[in-house]
C-alpha cells in the first residue's frame, strides 16, 4: 500500500485517478489498483486547481467577515466562482481585500485534508450554514446540477479541512466532494478575482439572491496574462459595442428586451448572409418553404412542445371567442402561440399530400422567425434573444438513407461555413439523457453508434457530450473556433424519432407498404442573429468585402477630383458594388479617418496624377496603399474580392 506522494515525484502531478475515480494524492492505493497521474495543466488538473482556488476565496471571505454564509464554489470554464450570502454586497474594494487575504492563505501552504463524515456529523459541524444544510439534505437524491454535485456528489459525505502546516490547526473547513490540490501553495500566482454578480440560490428566482464572486486560475502567471489578453481582445470585439459604433443594430426599449432591430448597414450584412446561404441551399437540392409566426395551440400539443418546452414559450393569446349581446359565449375561443420552433409546420407541409419513397430525401428549408421566452437575466445582445430567425431545415429520409444524408449534411455545413470565413472545426456528439427521452433504448443506441462512426470518419476531433441530446434524438454539433480561439456551437444535425410518429408521417415504400420516414433537423447557422454576432466578433467589425455594408468609398484629394471619382464609382455600382464618393466638406485626412474607423475595405483616392493616368490609389484598412492602379484593373480587383469572399485588410502583393 502507498499514497500518491510516494508514487509520483513530479511536482506537476496534483491528483490521481484510481480505478477511474479522481482522488487526492493523500489517498491510499493498493498494488491491484489502476493508478494514473493527473497533471495540473490537464482538464482534470485545471478543475482541481480552480476548485481549490474557490475554497481559498471562501476562506478569505469568512476570515474577513465570519458572518457571511456559504453557497457553492465550483470550477467553470477558464475559472471558478463562489456564491455567498453577505450582510452587504461586495464592492471593488472588497475584491482587493479578498485578493490580499487569498495571497496570505496561499503563501501559508495550508494542506487540504479530506474527512468522511456522517450526515449527523456534517449537520452538527455546519449548523450555522443554512445553504450547506440544504445541500446535505439532497444527499441520496439527485442534486440540481453538476455544480451542486461538487459539494455532495459521490458515495459519501466529505468535509475538507484547511490545515496549518506548522501547527496542525484547522484554519477553515467546507463541505466538498473534492479532490483538491495537496496544499494552497500549489495555487501559485496564476490567478485573479474578476468580478461580482448577483445569482439566485440553486438558479431559482424563488430562492434568495446571493452574491457571486468570479475568479480565474491558471498553472502559471504567463498563462494568466495570456488569458487576460484574450479577454481584453474579446472586449474590443464585443458585438454589442461594435453594433453601436458601426451603426448596425439596436434594442429599443419601446420594443422590448431581447428584440433587435437591424439598421441599414446591419440589414445589408444580414441580407448578404441570407442570400449566400439561400444560394447554397438551392444548389444542395433543398426546397424553400415559408410558415406563419403564430399558430393554434393544438399544433404544439401534437408536437409535444407544450409538454416539453412550455416554459420557453410566450404565454398563449386567447382569440376568436364570440359572445352574444348578453355576454354569453356562443363560440369558444382558442389559444394561439407565437412559434418557438419551425419543425411542426414543416411536418404539416410534408403531410399535405401523399409521399413516395422516390421523393426522399425531401429537404425543406426556411428562414423562420421564432419567439422564445428567455429570462431577462439570460439575454445577451444578439447571442441570446427572444426573437430570432433560424436557418431551419428538416429532411425526411428512409432508414437506408440516414447515414449518407448525415454525411452529406456535415459536408454541406463545412463548405458553407468556410464561405463565411470559418474553417477551424471540431465535432460534439450529444447522446441520450437516461431520464428524458422518447423511443426505444435500442433505437437510440443504433443512432448514436452511427453518428459516432460518421463523426470519427470526418477526420475532425469528436468530443462526447453524454446526456446532452434533446428528448427526441441524438445529434452531432459543429463547434467552430473564431479568430481569437473562442469556441462557438454553430451547426447541428439531429435525428428525431418522435415527430414522424406524432404527426403520423408516411411514405409509400418500393414494396407498396406504408412506412415512417426518419426526420433530420439541421440548423446551419443556429440563428441569423447569433451568427451575425459571431461573425462581427470574429472579424472585429472588419468584414470581408462581400459582407461589408459599404465596400468602396471614393475620396478626392481636392473637390475638383470628385467628378472623376464619380465616374469610377458609377462603373463599380454598375457591377453591383456598394460604393459612393465622399463629397463632404471635410478635409481629405478627416475623410480617411472617418472611413477607416467605419472599417470600409477599400478607399479609392484620386488626385491629379491619378486623373491624368486614368488610375486610382487604393488605401486599405491597415493604412497601407497601392498607388496608380488603372481604373479597369481596380474595378476587377474589387469585383473579384467580392466574388471570392476574400478578406482584404492590407495592400495586395503582385
Amino acid at each position: 500500500m502507498a499514497d500518491g506522494f510516494e508514487l509520483f515525484s513530479d511536482r506537476n502531478v496534483v491528483a490521481m485517478r484510481v480505478n477511474g475515480e479522481l482522488k487526492d494524492l493523500a489517498a491510499t492505493v493498493t498494488d491491484g489498483d489502476a493508478v494514473e497521474p493527473v497533471i495540473i495543466d490537464s482538464p482534470d488538473g485545471l478543475d482541481i486547481l480552480r476548485h481549490s482556488a474557490a475554497h481559498v476565496l471562501a476562506q478569505a471571505v469568512q476570515n474577513i467577515n465570519p458572518e457571511t454564509k456559504l453557497g457553492i464554489g465550483p470550477p467553470i470554464k477558464d475559472g471558478f466562482y463562489y456564491d455567498f450570502d453577505p450582510e452587504e454586497a461586495f464592492t471593488p474594494e472588497d475584491l482587493k481585500a479578498l485578493t490580499k487575504e487569498m495571497q496570505r492563505i496561499i503563501k501559508q501552504g495550508q494542506r487540504f485534508v479530506r474527512r468522511v463524515v456522517t450526515e449527523e456529523e456534517a449537520r452538527a459541524e455546519l449548523a450555522s450554514e443554512p445553504y450547506k444544510l440544504e445541500l446535505i439534505g439532497l444527499k441520496g437524491s439527485n442534486p440540481g446540477d453538476d455544480n451542486e454535485s461538487v459539494e455532495v456528489g459521490g458515495a459519501e459525505l466529505t468535509i475538507y479541512d484547511n490545515v496549518d502546516p506548522k501547527t496542525g490547526e484547522v484554519c477553515w473547513k467546507d463541505l466538498c466532494r473534492g479532490p483538491h490540490l495537496p496544499n494552497t501553495r500549489l495555487i501559485g500566482n496564476g490567478w485573479a478575482l474578476m468580478r461580482t454578480a448577483a445569482a439566485y440560490w440553486r438558479g431559482s428566482e424563488k430562492n434568495p439572491q446571493l452574491q457571486r464572486v468570479y475568479g480565474t486560475a491558471w498553472p502559471t502567471k504567463e498563462e494568466l496574462r495570456d488569458y487576460q489578453t484574450r479577454l481584453e481582445e474579446a472586449l474590443k470585439r464585443d458585438h454589442r459595442k461594435l453594433g453601436v459604433e458601426l451603426d448596425l443594430f439596436s434594442f429599443p426599449d419601446e420594443i422590448g428586451s431581447g428584440l433587435a432591430v437591424f439598421h441599414p448597414k446591419g440589414g445589408i450584412i444580414r441580407h448578404e448572409m441570407e442570400n449566400y446561404l439561400r444560394e447554397q441551399l438551392l444548389k444542395a437540392d433543398y426546397e424553400l418553404v415559408n410558415t406563419p409566426h403564430i399558430t393554434k395551440g393544438q399544433l404544439f400539443e401534437t408536437s409535444q412542445h407544450l409538454n416539453w418546452y412550455k416554459d420557453g414559450m410566450f404565454p398563449a393569446m386567447h382569440l376568436d371567442e364570440v359572445k352574444d349581446d348578453a355576454g354569453k359565449v356562443i363560440k369558444p375561443g382558442q389559444d394561439y402561440y407565437l412559434k418557438p420552433m419551425n419543425c411542426p409546420f414543416h411536418n404539416l407541409i410534408y403531410r399535405a399530400r401523399a409521399r413516395s419513397y422516390r421523393e426522399l430525401p425531401l429537404r425543406l428549408a426556411e428562414f423562420g422567425t421564432v419567439y422564445r421566452y428567455e429570462k431577462s437575466g439570460t439575454l445577451a445582445g444578439l447571442t441570446r434573444v427572444r426573437g430570432l430567425t433560424q436557418d431551419d431545415a428538416h429532411i425526411y429520409v428512409t432508414d437506408e438513407q440516414v447515414s449518407d444524408e448525415i454525411k452529406r449534411q456535415l459536408e454541406f455545413v463545412f463548405e458553407t461555413l468556410r464561405g463565411y470565413g470559418l474553417s477551424d472545426f471540431y465535432l460534439e456528439l450529444s447522446t441520450r439523457d437516461p431520464e428524458k427521452f422518447v423511443g426505444s433504448v435500442e433505437q437510440w443506441e443504433t443512432a448514436e453508434a452511427m453518428l459516432q462512426k460518421i463523426g470519427e470518419e470526418s477526420g475532425l476531433d469528436l468530443v462526447a457530450d453524454p446526456g446532452g441530446a434533446a428528448f427526441y434524438g441524438p445529434k452531432i454539433s459543429v463547434q467552430a473556433r473564431d479568430a481569437i480561439g473562442r469556441t462557438w456551437q454553430l451547426s447541428t444535425v439531429q435525428l428525431d424519432f418522435n415527430q414522424p410518429e406524432l404527426f403520423e408521417l408516411e411514405y409509400a415504400a418500393a414494396d407498396g407498404t406504408r412506412k415512417r420516414p426518419v426526420m433530420i433537423h439541421r440548423a446551419l447557422l443556429g440563428s441569423i442573429e447569433r451568427f451575425f454576432a459571431i461573425l462581427l466578433e470574429h472579424y472585429a467589425g472588419a468584414f470581408p468585402v462581400w459582407l461589408a455594408p459599404q465596400q468602396v468609398v471614393g475620396i478626392p484629394v481636392a473637390e475638383e477630383y470628385g467628378e472623376y471619382l464619380d465616374g469610377v464609382i458609377a462603373q463599380l455600382r454598375e457591377r453591383g458594388v456598394r460604393a459612393e464618393v465622399d463629397h463632404s466638406f471635410d478635409r481629405m485626412p478627416k475623410k480617411i479617418r472617418t472611413h477607416t474607423k467605419a472599417k470600409v475595405p477599400f478607399q479609392l483616392i484620386a488626385g491629379e496624377d491619378d486623373r491624368s493616368a486614368g488610375a486610382v490609389s487604393f488605401r486599405f484598412r491597415d493604412g497601407s496603399q497601392l498607388n496608380g492602379v488603372p481604373v479597369a484593373e481596380a474595378i476587377e480587383r474589387i469585383v473579384n474580392a467580392i466574388k471570392s469572399h476574400e478578406q482584404v485588410n492590407t495592400a495586395w502583393q503582385d
